[in-house]
């Protein structure tokens, strides 16, 4: 049994789990990393504010301890990245957060990035983020679809605001590739690709991509 990769959701949502755990499906392979997803009980079932954020840091630190020793790497899968820097602090493994990975894998795909975010209360967090990775640079916008993560289990009217959202955001605000920017939109990625025109990133896919071949390169070569 090979180190796994520990995909941590830090909302209690085992729906958002359960499709994330879908989007991470291809790049499982026969001779690993394993890829296991959970969530945070303690959590709540949507992160929609930064008190939710501030709030699952603590608990999601305690569960990485737990995992340490079957890990290869970590994935944060919250597009705030919660605890990031405190868990690379505290883990001897790798640490990926969706957020960070979503933005520099669309940095690779495109000039401009816009972002489709869950509610306007989200869109100022995120803000701050690529202000702190230094991208703003590259940004062209990040706009809300003005729903909430539960809502978007109805997927007519979900799929709906977010290809009008990435309409926007591609002809009004000249972006070339978009970030989902919500765990929980995983299953509307290629949808959504087909129907605006430029490449879209599911970030968690971004980041489990990056941790497994970060786990796969640090294996011993087989002889």
């Amino acid at each position: 049994m090979g180190p796994t990769v520990y995909v941590i959701n830090p909302n209690s949502s085992q729906t958002v789990t359960a499709e994330i755990d879908k989007a991470v499906a291809p790049l499982r392979s026969a001779d690993g990393p394993d890829i296991v997803c959970l969530s945070l009980a303690e959590g709540p079932p949507g992160i929609q504010s930064q008190q939710d954020v501030d709030g699952v840091i603590v608990p999601m630190l305690r569960k990485a301890v737990e995992l340490e020793d079957s890990a290869g790497a970590f994935v944060v899968a919250c597009f705030s990245d919660p605890g990031l820097h405190a868990l690379r602090e505290l883990s001897r493994r790798r640490v990926f957060g969706i957020a960070e990975c979503g933005v520099l894998t669309a940095l690779t795909l495109g000039q401009r990035f816009g972002v489709i975010a869950i509610l306007p209360t989200s869109v100022p967090r995120h803000l701050r983020y690529f202000g702190a990775m230094g991208v703003m640079d590259r940004f062209a916008a990040d706009l809300p679809i003005g729903l909430g993560v539960a809502e978007l289990s109805d997927e007519g009217r979900a799929l709906d605001r977010m290809i009008k959202v990435g309409r926007t955001l591609k002809d009004s605000h000249g972006a070339d590739v978009l970030v989902m920017g919500c765990a929980g939109m995983a299953r509307f990625r290629t949808a959504l690709e087909a129907a605006v025109g430029v490449p879209v990133v599911e970030p968690t896919q971004a980041a489990v991509a990056m941790a497994v071949g970060h786990v796969r390169l640090s294996q011993p070569a087989a002889h």
